[in-house]
Formats: C-alpha cells, sequence, structure tokens
C-alpha cells in the first residue's frame, strides 16, 4: 500500500471517507458504512480495514472526549468478552482466505447490517430485543466477527444498545468507549498478523485529521438543519450500490 500512487480521483474518495467517519461519529448514524466498500474498492478487501482502522480511532477519540462521561460500563463489561471472541474468529477467518473472498466477505457483512439498518428504523421505538446473557454474547461474536472482517459492527451494536434502552447520551457515550477500545485492541492484529497497517498508510491517515475533524463539523451541522432520515437514505442506497461493486 503506497499512499503517493493514490491518483487524485482515489484521493478524492479517501478524503470523501474520512468526512464522512467523522460525520458517523458526530451523530449522522449509518453515514461510516458507506466508507468501507469504497475503500476495498481503492485498496483491496484486507488492506482496507487497516488502512480504515487508525481513522476510526481518531474518530473516536473525538467522540470519546465528547461524551466520555455519559458511558455506562456495565453493558461494556458485559458485552467486551464476547467481542474479542469474535475478533479472534475474525482474525483467523481473514488469515486463511484470499483477497477476493475477503471482499465479498465485506460485502455480505455489509449487507446484513444494512437489513439491520432498515429493520431499526422501521421498526423505530417498538425495537424490543431479548435482554438476556446470550443475546449479548451473540451480539459480541457478530460484532467482533463483522468489526475484524470489515469495520462493519456499527448497526449490530445499536441494535443491541438500543435493547438495553439507553438514553440518548448513555447510547453515545457506551458506544464511543466500545468502538474506541475494539479499535485499539484491532491494532496489533493488523500490525502484526495481516500486516496492513504499515507507516505508509499512517502517514496517509495523518493527513486525513482535518478531513476527519472537518467530518465532525459538518455532522453537527446536518443534524441541526437537514432531516436525518432523508441522509441516512442517500447514505443507505449508496453502501448498497458500492456493496454490490465489491461482488465483481
Amino acid at each position: 500500500m503506497n499512499w503517493i500512487e493514490l491518483s487524485p480521483a482515489e484521493w478524492g474518495l479517501v478524503i470523501f471517507c474520512a468526512v464522512m467517519v467523522g460525520t458517523s461519529k458526530a451523530g449522522i448514524s449509518g453515514a461510516g458504512i458507506v466508507v468501507i466498500p469504497i475503500l476495498a474498492n481503492i485498496f483491496g478487501g484486507q488492506l482496507s480495514t487497516g488502512f480504515l482502522l487508525p481513522i476510526l480511532v481518531i474518530a473516536d477519540i473525538f467522540a470519546v472526549y465528547y461524551y466520555n462521561r455519559h458511558a455506562q460500563w456495565k453493558y461494556l463489561l458485559r458485552l467486551l468478552p464476547w467481542t474479542l471472541v469474535g475478533i479472534g474468529i475474525g482474525v483467523w477467518v481473514g488469515d486463511i482466505v484470499s483477497d477476493k473472498v475477503f471482499k465479498e466477505m465485506i460485502a455480505i457483512v455489509i449487507f446484513v447490517c444494512l437489513a439491520l439498518m432498515f429493520w431499526q428504523n422501521a421498526q423505530k421505538r417498538k425495537i424490543k430485543v431479548p435482554d438476556e446473557w446470550w443475546f449479548s454474547a451473540l451480539a459480541g461474536l457478530a460484532g467482533g466477527f463483522a468489526t475484524m472482517i470489515g469495520n462493519a459492527a456499527g448497526p449490530i451494536m445499536a441494535v443491541y444498545l438500543l435493547s438495553m434502552h439507553l438514553p440518548k447520551n448513555h447510547y453515545i457515550g457506551t458506544a464511543a468507549w466500545f468502538f474506541l477500545i475494539i479499535n485499539v485492541l484491532k491494532l496489533p492484529f493488523h500490525f502484526f498478523i495481516w500486516q496492513t497497517i504499515t507507516l505508509s498508510s499512517l502517514l496517509t491517515n495523518i493527513t486525513l485529521i482535518p478531513a476527519i475533524a472537518g467530518g465532525a463539523f459538518f455532522g453537527f451541522f446536518i443534524v441541526k438543519k437537514f432531516p436525518e432520515r432523508a441522509f441516512r437514505i442517500f447514505i443507505i442506497l449508496t453502501t448498497a450500490l458500492s456493496s454490490i461493486l465489491l461482488l465483481f
């Protein structure tokens, strides 16, 4: 992965992805998922997950800075052990499959996550999910696998946290800490096992910090001025189209 070799069009898409990650952390649910298939088409399946991970960590730090006092740690402690097992499964699977299969797996994970988002939007306040240990285990395993394979655990975690009936700020704070913890824990796997994070890719990530921050401010503006539903529909349709491209 050599960031110097990116074309102007690819640079534009990478900057757009950084903005979308920042936007998603500012409260535009689903904005970040469009990033996954775009980067996979630029860098390849496995390399794209390593390139995206430091961007997510940077954005998570912003989120934790604003919402850290609202985190509900009892839910995190219930979920994290199972998530680590899911990450381990994802590491093993990702280490033995080809890049073509990896990209197809990312596409499948995204389609499942999109289905969850559609279901979540349709149910609105009527969502009733079992608040039992086995559901935490299932959510943790699925979320850990999805986040390792495609950095796509957002919709899974949204359904889980909504099932805990958390107030808005507690929901955001708990999610912020969860994603910061798991994304930091994933770094060694990308450095030493998959070797998808390099000095070159990290330099690119650093140059994208202004775009990530700009995306966060853009997200705050969108939340205040425009209907979130219309924006989410745009994101979902764009993501579905990009995911279809991963299969070809």
